[in-house]
């Protein structure tokens, strides 16, 4: 495989995943922990919102999150010299269209090397290949956004750029970005794009106009750029914010009202004859909307869902805001009870006190359950409760501490649902846990009526089952989520007082905010949980609330935007 020193976040997560497939393929038991630690150190590098060349030019490689120092000697030799030796070693016996097979869904490593090694690939395999690498991968909200910021913190760094915003899906939060758009209010646009096409980062400049540029940052991320002079940069923003459905309704209102819509502002229909009919400019987006009559919409809420006539009635919601989450309901710790999904990196401690930074007045540890396969139920039992007292002398530690902002810690579990809707652990495990999660891990293709009693099974089985984690299981980009009938979901909860996750992994972003919007009309509770396999992923709440947004949500709709005391109340 041909690796290079600009080699992007996404490649290099490729490269360690196909490592990882390549001790599988020497021995899956001798090899175990080093195939978690270079699956781990995929995940962390490809959720890693810095690319990771930058942090190695930086001396900050060994700060990511599973990348430990053999992996990080490794890395240091990828970029030093465009290749790792090891690497090369241990993946040369095996075909490069085996690592290429990886990437469809469904095949790993023994199938694809099966498949290669009997000559037999099946045509459907090889369109689906050929799909798959033809088919650019649209970028994660964490990582377009990172991508923009710096563009627009470069832009910013001259005073001929009086304002600058991010534009299109990115604006709008989508869970997946294509290009990057970017507009800024200026009245040189000369200089601001001779500045933007100078952007240190950048690998190729594709165009310059007068008001637009693009350019590529590596990776084929392209940036496109517009500017408008500052008289009429409201027009422009809420132009190419969109969406396109939002403004074709914005436009059809605006033309009953016998007006038209550009990017540089809005002006009498053509049919109409009016004393003075020039094009009428707007500073703001605000003064644009507030022009026709609404009051301003949020972008997040730009789909053409309903907002236009929830603006015209002044009956937008109120959005929730980042800053009132009080605690993250998904944390997995390094604290080892032998689950039977991947554990954390980061200990208890580390992340009481990177909830402290962020605030939080509670977290919740939810490990995910011992496995089953390898421990009977009294093992189990004494696992559960070799945890509850590791979070019992924390709390105590956090009761008598005058420094911490997080008051306490909540001992829970991300618990699987088996495909019949039981648990793998004993109904007696739950006398340990204060709440648990339940989540769907295996079985993705039980039809939509068995997958629904599946869940609300699982749901019922015990009263502190009270959360569905992740409830469509989607992985942006790799798996499509489960059929559900959402609606039977979402009154047993409603009757049943369940709630429902909204993941802030941006691999998940899950329930999606259309179905979030159908739960918050439903009445249904939701809770925000990054699902952090590591301190630093915790940083993500923000991408949950994003989606909380899109949904509708309002600050009622979010469970953890209780207090520490109302939290507690809602579990007796």
């Amino acid at each position: 495989m041909s690796v290079h020193k600009e080699f992007i976040n996404l490649e290099i997560a490729e490269l360690l995943r196909d490592v990882a497939a390549s001790y599988q393929l020497q021995s899956e038991k001798d090899n175990r922990f080093k195939i978690i630690a270079y699956e781990r150190a995929a995940d962390a590098v490809e959720h890693a919102s810095s690319e990771l060349k930058d942090l190695w030019d930086e001396g900050k490689l060994k700060d990511v999150p599973g990348v430990g120092e053999a992996i990080a000697e490794h890395l240091d030799e990828l970029f030093k010299t465009g290749h790792v030796k090891h690497f090369e070693d241990l993946m040369k016996d095996y075909p490069k269209i085996m690592f290429r097979l990886l990437k469809i869904q469904g095949i790993g490593p023994k199938t694809a090397y099966k498949l290669v090694s009997e000559g037999k690939i099946p045509k459907e395999v090889k369109e689906e290949l050929k799909e798959v690498e033809e088919n650019p991968t649209r970028h994660l909200l964490p990582y377009a956004w990172e991508r923009a910021s710096e563009v627009i913190d470069w832009l910013k760094r001259i005073k001929e750029a009086k304002r600058v915003d991010p534009l299109g899906s990115l604006r709008r939060k989508a869970s997946t970005i294509g290009d990057i758009d970017i507009a800024v209010a200026t009245d040189n646009p000369e200089t601001v794009i001779n500045h933007f096409v100078k952007f240190p980062k950048l690998t190729k400049i594709l165009e310059k106009g007068e008001k637009t540029a693009s350019i590529l940052l590596p990776g084929d991320v392209q940036v496109d750029l517009m500017v408008q002079p500052s008289k009429s940069y409201g027009s422009l923003l809420q132009h190419f914010t969109g969406s396109k459905h939002h403004n074709i309704a914005l436009r059809e209102y605006a033309i009953k009202k016998e007006f038209s819509l550009s990017e540089y502002g809005i002006k009498a229909a053509d049919s109409v004859q009016r004393t003075g009919n020039r094009l009428k400019t707007f500073k703001t987006e605000e003064e644009l909307y507030n022009f026709l009559g609404l009051a301003w919409i949020p972008p997040e809420l730009r789909e053409d869902t309903g907002e236009l006539e929830a603006s015209k009635e002044n009956k937008l919601p109120k959005l929730v805001e980042p800053s009132e989450i009080k605690g993250d309901l998904q944390i997995h710790s390094s604290f080892d009870i032998e689950t039977s999904h991947d554990l954390g990196i980061s200990s208890m401690e580390e992340i009481v006190k990177q909830g402290d930074r962020l605030k939080y007045e509670y977290l919740a540890f939810t490990e995910h359950n011992p496995s089953k396969s390898r421990h009977n139920e009294k093992e189990i039992l004494d696992l559960l409760k070799k945890k509850k007292e590791k979070v019992e002398h924390l709390n105590y530690s956090l009761v008598n501490s005058v420094k911490s902002g997080v008051r306490k810690v909540f001992n829970s579990l991300e618990i699987d649902i088996l495909p019949d809707g039981s648990y793998p652990i004993p109904l007696k495990g739950f006398d340990y846990l204060d709440f648990a999660l339940v989540s769907i891990h295996s079985s993705f293709n039980l039809s939509r009526d068995q997958m629904t009693q599946r869940v609300i099974k699982a749901l019922s089985w015990n009263p502190k089952a009270l959360i569905f984690a992740h409830p469509t299981a989607r992985l942006l980009n790799e798996r499509e989520g489960v059929e559900l009938d959402w609606p039977k979901i979402f009154d047993f909860c409603l009757r049943s007082n369940k709630w429902i996750e909204i993941n802030a992994d941006p691999m998940r972003l899950d329930l999606p905010d259309f179905l979030v919007r159908e739960a918050v009309k439903a009445g249904v509770k939701l809770t925000l949980g990054t699902d952090s396999h590591n301190k630093e992923m915790m940083k993500n709440m923000i991408y949950g609330v994003s989606v909380a947004r899109r949904g509708w949500c309002e600050t009622k709709d979010v469970i953890n935007t209780k207090t520490l005391k109302e939290f507690e109340a809602m579990l007796q």
